[in-house]
């Protein structure tokens, strides 16, 4: 029996892409997943999906750079599955342009979403991992951030996305410090690029503003630095996920787990 067998799991960003798997890979560990999404119908989608593939799941409208909404979405889940024990803060997008033409707007958006969001999310869950388990002791719980290679790395034209995906490690290491000894444990976890719709988006975007074919963004920008010229795949980064939060103690904490066919090696 896993580890996680009847925890309540909390994945943002999990209408769809890699918080989607992430969802159905928890629940096949026999979590209660609560599927939050700014798309209420597509997190209740996917949770209706996981309920008939045996599971227990509720959909729950969350804006992750809304504080309200936040604390809304966590107390509504608490409400109806009595707990949060894992929070995967997996929402995010993407908007690339050089330093020069990034807008101000969408500099604030992205790490809105990304950080603020984090921030928002962990704070919100924090009460109920630290409560009181009836013996004297915190229950515990997990929080992991989906962070990238480019939470080490740089790329052209993605200043507030590496900028974001860097301030993560910092949130991650902090809450190691500060929950350790309430039973709470944190990991970014790190993928290569991963064929979802977000990266999708990027290829006509990049081949655009560096000059290149989408073939050349493919196949030199996104995959280039691989070992074997494969995308990273939502069901490895889900694996790497419930590996984290099935993992027993706080001997894994703080860490950063690179989840890239070797893009970046650390």
């Amino acid at each position: 029996m896993s580890s996680i067998q009847g925890k309540v799991a909390v994945i943002t960003g999990a209408a769809s892409g890699i918080g989607k798997e992430i969802a159905f890979e928890l629940s096949r560990a026999g979590a209660l997943i609560a599927v939050a999404d700014i798309n209420l119908d597509g997190a209740q989608a996917v949770a209706d999906g996981i309920v008939q593939a045996g599971g227990r799941a509720m959909g729950v409208a969350m804006d992750v750079t809304d504080e309200a909404a936040v604390d809304a979405g966590i107390a509504s889940v608490v409400a109806e599955l009595g707990a949060v024990d894992i929070l995967v803060s997996n929402a995010g997008i993407q908007i690339v342009n050089p330093i020069e033409n990034y807008a101000f707007a969408d500099w604030k958006k992205m790490l809105a979403i990304h950080l603020d969001g984090a921030f928002l999310t962990t704070r919100a869950a924090l009460p109920h991992m630290y409560r009181d388990d009836g013996h004297g002791n915190s229950r515990g719980g997990v929080v992991i951030y989906m962070g990238s290679v480019h939470s080490h790395e740089a790329s052209k034209l993605k200043s507030a996305y590496v900028t974001a995906k860097h301030g993560l490690l910092g949130l991650a290491r902090v809450l190691a410090k500060e929950g350790g000894s309430r039973g709470v444990r944190s990991h970014v976890v790190c993928p290569g690029f991963v064929r979802t719709p977000l990266v999708d988006q990027q290829i006509p975007e990049q081949s655009l503003e560096l000059g290149i074919s989408e073939e050349e963004v493919v196949k030199n920008v996104m995959l280039g630095q691989t070992v074997d010229g494969i995308f990273t795949t939502v069901e490895d980064v889900a694996k790497t996920v419930r590996f984290l939060a099935e993992f027993p103690s706080a001997a894994l904490t703080g860490q950063s787990v690179v989840v890239s066919h070797g893009w970046y090696m650390q």
